[in-house]
């Protein structure tokens, strides 16, 4: 009842958007950086001995807030820069970002040298996508 009182009072325009960020901000590249720690961390921790706890625990940590990390960010990637117009290109879009997703919540279960790598290279392969829509 106040609140219809007050929007007559002070009407608002609506507004629209896209993005839930302004546009030409988006960019794989802290992405890159996290997928990069988490291969850092897996091979970081094969160098620790088990009695060296505190470092491995500190490695656990670091590599699987760096995992979740890199999936918040090419799930943005994914849900708020590519369009349909990307998936004509790239036909395959959805299934790399998937693939790369579920790579981050592996990365997060598992210390697992090959999986970290494949990580990064999903990320890459992302990264180089992305460029290639930047060009046109």
């Amino acid at each position: 009842m106040v609140l219809d009182r007050l929007l007559k009072f002070l009407p608002a325009k609506t507004v629209y958007a896209h993005c839930d960020v302004p546009c030409g901000i988006y960019d794989p590249k802290s992405a890159q950086i996290a997928a990069a720690t988490v291969l850092k961390m897996v091979q970081k921790l094969k160098e620790y001995p088990e009695e060296d706890l505190n470092n491995r625990v500190r490695a656990i940590w670091t590599k699987e807030e760096h995992a979740r990390k890199c999936k918040e960010e090419i799930l943005i990637l994914w849900t708020d820069y590519f369009k349909a117009e990307h998936l004509e290109k790239y036909p395959d879009l959805h299934d790399t970002f998937w693939q790369a997703a579920k790579l981050c919540s592996l990365n997060k279960q598992n210390v697992d040298e090959k999986k970290a790598q494949e990580l990064v290279q999903a990320v890459d392969k992302i990264a180089d996508i992305f460029a290639e829509t930047k060009k046109s």
